[in-house]
């Protein structure tokens, strides 16, 4: 029998055991039942994709292996799947009729980092990154993400009697490069194929297990990079004064580019600016000519993110007129914007996903980490955007008692999620999610 066939059976079964949808409202009960039974029945398939793409990521725009892996797995499920959509991105149709169009989104890439979590399927894979070999490890949880996705799509299909419609599930490339997003969209997402009505996409994190995140609004953060060269004269490291000390000029912007921060934005409104990396100079008795600092900015609000711009470039000059150098280089480049998510489509999910998961559907505050899934928001996508944990429950009580336990977060690498419940988790938060916006009246064309 083949594995199409064992599929079609399996999804006619699924629709059997269910009451038909109508114009009702979603008996969320049976629903979550339903998807459970067909989640636990397939497992053994989601858990062997999970290890699998685990242990062999790969990072931006090299993840040809990986999609081409859940390519293979939609097509088995009778989705159209093109691929190469932004480079290595892939986008599966399965239409179901007149209705909405609804996408959900995964990311493929890894981190060019050492995975040290000891996990038998540990990623011990290398590549190439910046001219320089490098480990590669899913410590972001992007593995789970994917595993969530084709496990949704397999449980969507074998509820296709419960909705009508058009599923639009799309695999981003460089989501930690945050120009993914750009690329598919650059390349045609939404003029070679439907443009979506409602979208969602998942993320996991250190929290319990069986818990679901929300957030209605603001997400996550706009995301700036950060590149000042400070130029000087350099000399000898005994004779200072013949000098103008571009080391001196970075070491005084690190401290006082905090007062931005601490004096001039709004204490109320969240701001981050971070320097990652300081380049200058060989040797110990030269004082170099120039020195270069790189670093990230986040914020959620424009004004503030003006702001804050306004104040890095002045704080900048204001110390090399100090030193009387010359004016420094100064480059602020757009990463991507905050995921914004719509009170309509989280108010409509919330109720079904409420009712499921109970007190452990939660209200959380906007996370400082960015993520490129707003270039689809912004593109005219109403969506929502939400998160999954990752560890048992006893194990993050006792970390939030301070009994010394430590909780690994994404991009860790230590970060190790427990699969099968996460997993699981996430298909049942995601085929309900998606479940619910069916009936509402199309919206974003």
């Amino acid at each position: 029998m083949t594995k199409v066939l064992v599929t079609l059976l399996a999804s006619s079964a699924l629709c059997a055991s269910l009451p038909l949808r109508a114009q009702a409202e979603l008996d969320v009960v049976s629903l979550k039942s339903a998807i459970e039974r067909s989640v636990e029945s397939d497992y053994p398939n989601l858990d062997a994709l999970y290890k699998d793409i685990h242990a062999h990521p790969e990072i931006a725009f090299q993840e040809e292996k990986t999609a081409a892996k859940l390519a293979a797995e939609m097509r088995a499920l009778g989705f159209e799947v093109t691929e190469h959509v932004g480079k290595t991105g892939l986008v599966a149709i399965y239409k179901n009729g007149d209705g909405p169009t609804v996408m959900v989104r995964t990311e493929l890439d890894a981190l060019p980092m050492e995975e040290k979590t000891g996990l038998p399927y540990a990623s011990r894979d290398k590549t190439i990154w910046q001219g320089r070999e490098t480990f590669m490890a899913h410590s972001c949880g992007h593995d789970i993400h994917m595993a969530s996705w084709v496990g949704a799509a397999k449980t969507l299909t074998g509820l296709n009697e419960q909705w009508h419609g058009t599923l639009m599930f799309i695999a981003q490339p460089a989501e930690e490069t945050v120009s993914g997003a750009k690329a598919m969209l650059a390349d045609g997402l939404f003029t070679r194929f439907p443009k979506p009505n409602f979208g969602f996409a998942l993320h996991d994190g250190a929290f319990a297990y069986g818990t679901v995140r929300y957030t209605v609004g603001i997400r996550s953060s706009n995301a700036d990079g950060l590149y000042i060269k400070f130029r000087g004269r350099g000399g000898h490291g005994a004779v200072p004064q013949a000098t103008i000390d571009p080391v001196m000029m970075a070491a005084r912007f690190v401290v006082d580019v905090q007062s931005v921060i601490s004096r001039e934005k709004d204490p109320t409104e969240f701001g981050v600016v971070s320097i990652g990396a300081i380049h200058g100079g060989t040797a110990a008795n030269i004082i170099p000519d120039d020195v270069v600092l790189v670093g990230t900015i986040r914020t959620f609000k424009p004004e503030v993110r003006a702001k804050m711009l306004a104040g890095i470039e002045r704080t900048a000059k204001a110390v090399a007129t100090m030193s009387n150098g010359p004016e420094p280089e100064i480059k602020i480049t757009e990463g991507t914007k905050a995921v914004i998510n719509d009170p309509g489509v989280v108010g409509t999910a919330e109720t079904v996903l409420k009712a499921a998961f109970g007190d452990k559907f939660e209200p959380s505050p906007p996370v400082t980490a960015s993520e490129d899934y707003s270039e689809f928001i912004n593109a005219g996508v109403p969506s929502m955007f939400f998160n999954i944990g990752v560890y048992e429950p006893e194990r993050v009580a006792a970390a939030r008692e301070g009994d010394g336990s430590q909780l690994p977060g994404n991009h860790s690498p230590l970060f190790a999620p427990v699969p099968k419940p996460t997993i699981e988790t996430g298909v049942e938060a995601m085929t309900l999610a998606v479940l619910s916006v069916f009936d509402q009246p199309a919206r974003g064309k």
